[in-house]
C-alpha cells in the first residue's frame, strides 16, 4: 500500500477559498502601495549564502534554509569539519545558495547592483514568500508571504511619517479597527545601552528586551544576566519596563533617563516629530503608542522601529513591522544610502481578517454564472453567449458533461455559483436564455443583452 504523502511543518496548501481570500488582502495592500508611489520589484527566491549570512544576528543565521551544492557536493566537502562534525564549516563547503530571510536584505542587494540605474529616492514594493526555519506554530510558518514597502535614498523623517499612514490606509480598506502601531527608535535602546555600561552588548540586549511581551520581564532580566549584562545595569533599567502613559509623557520621561546620551536625546527629537506630524494630519482607524520595550532583534535597524499589533480581542502577535536601515546598502559597498521600510505579516492578517468575519461574503465567488449542459447542440449553442459574457468581464463557465440535472444543479450549489442559466430546445427556437437566481429560485426568460444586463 503506497504510503499517504504529506508536506513539510511549516507550509501549507491552500484552497481555492483561501486564495481568494489571500489575494483579496494582496489586492489591498497592492492598491495601498502603488498610490502612496511604490514601484513592484521581484528577486530570486535564494541567493548566494554570504548575501544573506551575518546579516540577521546569530538567531536569524540559524533560521536561514541552506541548499545543497548540486552534483556530488560531499567530494568538495571539509574533510576536517566533517570528521569533526563541525556543522558551520561544513555548511560553507557544502552550500553556497540559501533561500531568502526577508525581503529587506536582497533588496539592498538589488540596490547596490542597480545603483546607476535607479533614481533616488527609490520607493518599491515587494509582494513575495521567504522561507525561516523556525518552530512553526499559530500564525507563524516556515514558509510565508511578505508584502514589504522601503525607500531608499531619503534621510528624511516624512517617509517614517508616510509609512505609519500606510499602514492606516490598508487596515482601514481590510476595516480593521483597533489596530496599534508601536513606534521606538533604535538610538533610544543604543542610549539605554550605554546608560547600563552594556554599550558593547547592545545586539545581547535588544534581542533579550524584544521577548519582554512573550517571556515578561524576569525572564528578560535572566537573559540579560546570562549574556554578561551586569546586576547593576539591569537594575538602572527598571525605569523602562514601568515607563506608560501618553506619547508625549513618555517623551519627557525619556528624556530624563536618556540626558547623558547625545545618540538617546537623538532618538527622541526623531520620534516627537513622527508623533507631532501624525498628530496633525490624524489617523483613519490606527493609533500610533510609543513602546519604548520594542527592540526587534534584527542588527540593521538604525532609527525608528516599527511593529503592528491586532486589535485587543484578538489573540494574535505583531502583524507589521520595520524601521530604518541607515547602513544597510553598506554592507555590499554602497555607503550613505539611509533607507526605512515596513512589512505586513500576511498568514496573521488572514487569521485576523477571518476570525472577525471581515472578508466579503462574495470573495470566495470566482464563477458568477454556470450554463447547464442539456446535451451537445444545446452545448454549442451556450458557447457563443458563454463568449459574451467573458468579453463583459463576467466569470462564466459550462458545466463540461450532459449529465442529471440535480448533479449539475448541485455543483453549482457547492461551488456557490449565483446564477445559472438553462438553454434547451425551447430557448432555442426562441433564440432566448432561461435565467436561475439561485439565493431567491426565480427564473426569467431574456435575450442575451438583457441576461448579460441582468448579472451585471
Amino acid at each position: 500500500m503506497a504510503q499517504k504523502p504529506s508536506i513539510p511543518k511549516g507550509t501549507r496548501d491552500f484552497s481555492p477559498v483561501e486564495v481568494a481570500k489571500r489575494n483579496y488582502i494582496f489586492g489591498v495592500i497592492k492598491s495601498s502601495f502603488e498610490r502612496f508611489g511604490f514601484q513592484a520589484i521581484e528577486t530570486p527566491s535564494f541567493e548566494n549564502s554570504e548575501t544573506l549570512m551575518g546579516k540577521y544576528g546569530d538567531e536569524g543565521d540559524r533560521l536561514i534554509f541552506k541548499i545543497l551544492n548540486s552534483g556530488d557536493y560531499l567530494s568538495k566537502a571539509d574533510d576536517r569539519a566533517y570528521n569533526n562534525k563541525d556543522s558551520n564549516k561544513l555548511t560553507a563547503s557544502i552550500s553556497e545558495k540559501a533561500l531568502r530571510y526577508d525581503l529587506t536584505v536582497p533588496f539592498a542587494r538589488y540596490v547596490v547592483q542597480r545603483q546607476n540605474d535607479i533614481t533616488f529616492p527609490f520607493k518599491r514594493y515587494q509582494i513575495q514568500p521567504v522561507w525561516r526555519a523556525d518552530r512553526p506554530q499559530k500564525g507563524r510558518f516556515r514558509e510565508f508571504f511578505q508584502c514589504d514597502a522601503d525607500v531608499v535614498g531619503s534621510n528624511s523623517l516624512l517617509q517614517e511619517v508616510e509609512f505609519v499612514q500606510l499602514y492606516d490606509d490598508v487596515f482601514a480598506k481590510l476595516g480593521l479597527e483597533g489596530i496599534t502601531i508601536k513606534i521606538n527608535n533604535r538610538k533610544i535602546l543604543s542610549g539605554i545601552a550605554d546608560v547600563i555600561g552594556a554599550k558593547d552588548k547592545l545586539i545581547d540586549f535588544t534581542v533579550a528586551l524584544d521577548k519582554l511581551d512573550k517571556i515578561g520581564e524576569e525572564k528578560v532580566k535572566e537573559e540579560m544576566l546570562s549574556k554578561g549584562i551586569s546586576q547593576e545595569g539591569i537594575n538602572k533599567l527598571q525605569p523602562l519596563f514601568s515607563i506608560q502613559g501618553s506619547f508625549e509623557s513618555q517623551i519627557e520621561s525619556l528624556k530624563t533617563i536618556l540626558k547623558s546620551s547625545d545618540e538617546g536625546l537623538k532618538g527622541i527629537e526623531e520620534l516627537a516629530y513622527i508623533d507631532s506630524a501624525i498628530t496633525s494630519v490624524g489617523l483613519k482607524t490606527a493609533s500610533l503608542q510609543l513602546d519604548v520595550t520594542l527592540a526587534r532583534g534584527l542588527n540593521y535597524y538604525t532609527g525608528a522601529i516599527f511593529e503592528v499589533t491586532a486589535p485587543k480581542n484578538v489573540q494574535m502577535g505583531s502583524i507589521g513591522g520595520g524601521g530604518r536601515y541607515d547602513d544597510l546598502a553598506g554592507i555590499f559597498g554602497l555607503n550613505d544610502v539611509s533607507g526605512v521600510g515596513i512589512s505586513f505579516g500576511l498568514d496573521r492578517i488572514y487569521l485576523v481578517l477571518d476570525e472577525l468575519n471581515l472578508f466579503p461574503e462574495t470573495i470566495a465567488n470566482s464563477v458568477e454564472v454556470l450554463f447547464i449542459n442539456f446535451g451537445e447542440s444545446e452545448a454549442l449553442y451556450c458557447l457563443k453567449a458563454i463568449l459574451k459574457l467573458r468579453e463583459a468581464e463576467i466569470n462564466t463557465e459550462i458545466y463540461p458533461d450532459n449529465a442529471k440535472m440535480k448533479k449539475q444543479m448541485n455543483y453549482a450549489n457547492k461551488r456557490e455559483i449565483p446564477f445559472v442559466v438553462l438553454v434547451g430546445e425551447e430557448e432555442m427556437k426562441s433564440d432566448c436564455y432561461t435565467l436561475k437566481n439561485m439565493k431567491s429560485g426565480e427564473q426569467t426568460k431574456c435575450s442575451l443583452s438583457e441576461l448579460i444586463n441582468a448579472i451585471q
